[in-house]
This record gives C-alpha cells, structure tokens and sequence, in this order.
C-alpha cells in the first residue's frame, strides 16, 4: 500500500477545495495533448493534394508531433521541477498557439513539420507533464478518481475537435483553420493560470524515511548539491534503480507498441469488410462514447478501500483485457461484432489510460513522479512512433488484418501477464521490508528503554545485589 501522504510529501494534501479546480484545468491540458493530433488528421488530404506529396509524407506530421511531445517529456519535468506546473503549462499554450499560427503561412511539408510537429509537440509535452504532477500535490486519498477525471480530457475534447475541424475545414480551408485553432489552443494559458501551487502545512515532526512501492533500501539517495551534475538536480536518474519503476517501465515499452495501432486501424479495417465511411466511421464514435465514460468510473473503482491498496492489479486486468479482445476482433462476424468490439475496446483502453499515470505515481510517489513521467515517455517514445508502422506493414505483407489484430494482442497480452507476475513479486517484497522494518524499530525501542530501567532499578530500595538488577535487565530486553 502506498506510504501515509504525511511521510511522502511533508504536508497533508487537501484532497479537494482548489484541487477540484486543478483537475478541471488538468482535463483541459491533457485533453488537448492527446486529442490535438489526432483531431488534425481532418485537414491531411487537402494538405496532401496542396503539397503534392505521399501518404507516407503527410502521415509523418502527426507522428513527428507526438514524437516530440513525448520527447521533450525530461526537458518538461526539468522545468517543472525548477518553476513549478502554473508557467510551464501557459508557456506549452503559447507555443502549440505560435506554432499553427506559424503553419497557416507554410510554404511545404517540411514548414509544417517544424511548426506543428515540433513546435507544436513540444508546446503538448509543456501541458502534458505539469498537469500530471500537479494533481499529486493536490490529492492523496483521492487521487485515482482524481487522474481518471483528469483523464477523460482526451475523449471529450477529441470528440469536440473533430466535428469543428470538419466545420473550420468547410469554411476556411486548412490555414484559416490552422490559424483560427491556434487562437483556441490559447485555452491552455487560462488552465495553465488555475493551476496555483498547494498551499503546504508543514509536519513539525521529523520526516521519516517513506516506503514507497519500491522497498526503504532502494529509496532515492542523498547526494551533496555540489556532486551533482546539473541534470541530476532537476530529473532524479536513482529511478533507473527503484524496483516498481523499471517493472513498469519494461511493461510499458512492450505495451505502447500494441496500443494505438488498433485504434488507427479499425475503421479501415471496417472498410475492408464492405462496411459504408459513414458506418466505420460511427464505430470510432462508439468507441469514443464508452471512453469518454469509463475513465472517470476506473478512477472511481480504483479509489475504493479494497482496490487501492493493490492497485497494480487493477492495472495488470486492465491490459490483458485489450490483448483479450483483440484476439476476439477477428472473430467477431459482421458489423454487429464490430460494434461490440468497439464497445468492449473502449471499456479496455478507458481503464488503462485511467490507470496508466495513477499506477507510476502508486509506485514512485507523487515526489518523483514529475522526472519518472519524464523519463517514461522519451523512452516510450520509440514505441509511440514505430507501432502503427510496422502495423501498416504487417498489413502490406499478409493482406489481412486479422494477423495486426493477433499481434496486438499479443503485446498486450504478455505485458499484462508480467504485471499480474512482476507486482505480485514487487508487493511480496515490500511486506518483506516493511516487516523488517517494523522489527528494527520495536528492537531499538527496547534498546532504548534498558538505561531507563536499569538507573531505575540501581535506585530501588527493593533491589540488592548485582544478580537482581541482571534479571531485571534481562527481562526487560
């Protein structure tokens, strides 16, 4: 179970008043950093045709832009760690605003790739990882219903974009849209401006080290200011060393490669049944919907007494889940079986981006968090960009969908299996230590208490000779 908010923090969250306002403003900023590219995809055809170049070429800006902002997640955490969530975020707004504004007057493919995709994804990484961390400082008790309201910006704001980029798409063209959406992603700012730091209470007690998911050996070590490099003073490179965060970062690395492929895939998938654009279209709207509703329940169920404290369970039954029904795709006849593998999809992906961020936090503390979402997601990266790839060319060399799908599954599948098995090994130790730990202490205790006995018992009048007060002291050990 995660350590008391007292022992990890310094200070008590408030679990609410404020904080509620946080997640608001958190809803809006990772809303927009997981909608914002996939909602662009409406304007590609028009800008393929303008530019004249390849599918390959136009599909490169949206990954270049997730690219870096996943990239840039240390560069975030480092500035968050120095100044804090409030300006990052707003500078993040400034820069995806500057760069569509700066890709309505672009000449090439190459002018949008730096504008949208790299100015753009940084500016997403800047609202991203702020709005994360700055929830752990505002709750502790309520923190899973917290991120997994935090969590649903995705599907709601994507759900708003893609409709109005069809209708800004319609009236003004690609770059009077660029321009017009570089004016909304400003909102950015204005949640950025919510996001005030907590007000701390101080323990004046002396702070004891933590039991973080991880075991007390492995916590992060003190090293002198002066001996640090300037890196290592704003993103904690120990982690590399902390048990639960490499377990969940070797699982993750196999997972983002499965993850987003089936999302991308599934409407042509549709198509190449002989379903109608309208209809195939629609699954991704289902899809959606049970998203947009299954993240705040995860958040709800995962703040419960009986699955906190076990959390990463919850998190392990949520992965394998999408490997299951990934599986279950191909088999499903018809479009009837598509809608309820649309429907079962977004129950799956729901939980686990509910959970993805509240899991790290569970296992590194809300101290770290801010250089281990850094660290996760440059390192995730890779996945993030080769998945759908090398999807589309399984799907060039067999023909078939089926075989993507089975895939899929698989990399869902076996990272599931080895959180179910990694976490088992990882809570088995932690009630190891935190055994140990609670014998040293009794022990020392004890020690503590024999001076006290001993002068007491040298003073008795009850007590002559040297053998009694021996007894005495044995006894009392």
């Amino acid at each position: 179970m995660p350590p008391p908010a007292t022992s990890t923090l310094g200070y008590t969250p408030p679990d609410g008043g404020w904080g509620w306002v946080v997640v608001f403003a958190a809803f809006i900023s990772i809303g927009f950093s997981y909608a914002f590219p996939k909602s662009l995809t409406v304007f590609f055809k028009e800008i393929q045709e303008y530019f004249d170049v390849s599918y390959s070429e136009i599909a490169w800006l949206s990954s270049v832009m997730l690219a870096s902002m996943y990239a840039a997640g240390p560069i975030s955490s480092i500035l968050v760690n120095r100044y804090g969530s409030r300006p990052v975020v707003m500078v993040g707004g400034l820069l995806v605003g500057l760069g569509m504004v700066l890709a309505s007057f672009g000449t090439s493919i190459i002018h949008l790739y730096l504008c949208v995709g790299v100015i753009g994804g940084f500016g997403l990484a800047f609202n991203l990882q702020p709005a994360l961390t700055i929830i752990g400082t505002y709750f502790h008790a309520k923190r899973p219903l917290a991120n997994g309201l935090a969590m649903t910006g995705s599907p709601v704001v994507l759900s708003t974009l893609a409709p109005l980029n069809q209708f800004l798409f319609d009236s003004f063209g690609w770059r009077g849209s660029f321009l017009i959406l570089g004016g909304i992603t400003l909102n950015c700012c204005v949640a950025g401006s919510l996001m005030r730091p907590v007000k701390k209470t101080v323990e004046s007690k002396p702070k004891e080290d933590a039991l973080e998911l991880n075991g007390p050996e492995e916590a992060a070590p003190v090293v002198s200011t002066e001996s640090q490099s300037c890196v290592e003073r704003f993103i904690d490179l120990s982690l590399f060393k902390h048990r639960g965060f490499l377990i969940y970062l070797v699982g993750n690395i196999v997972m983002f490669f499965g993850i987003f492929a089936p999302i991308v895939f599934l409407a042509p998938y549709a198509k190449h049944q002989g379903i109608d654009e309208y209809s195939a279209a629609l699954l991704l709207s289902i899809f959606a919907l049970v998203d947009m509703f299954v993240r705040p329940a995860t958040g709800f169920v995962g703040n419960t007494k009986r699955i906190r404290p076990r959390i990463q369970y919850f998190f392990a039954f949520a992965v394998s889940l999408n490997g299951v029904c990934h599986f279950l795709c191909p088999l499903l006849p018809g479009y009837a079986g598509l809608v309820g593998y649309a429907m079962i999809f977004g129950v799956a992906f729901g939980m686990v981006c509910a959970l993805l961020f509240e899991t790290l936090m569970d296992l590194v503390g809300a101290q770290r968090f801010s250089s281990a979402v850094g660290l996760v997601t440059i390192i995730e990266c890779a996945p993030v960009l080769l998945g759908p790839p090398i999807a589309g060319a399984m799907l060039d060399a067999f023909g078939d969908y089926k075989y993507m799908y089975y895939t899929c599954g698989v990399l869902m599948l076996l990272p599931g299996i080895f959180f179910f098995i990694m976490n088992y090994y990882n809570y088995k130790k932690l009630d190891e230590e935190q055994r140990r730990k609670n014998t040293a202490v009794e022990m020392k205790t004890a020690e503590d208490s024999v001076p006290l006995n001993c002068n007491f018992l040298a003073q008795s009048p009850n007590q002559n000779g040297p053998h009694n007060l021996a007894f005495s002291v044995l006894r009392t050990k």
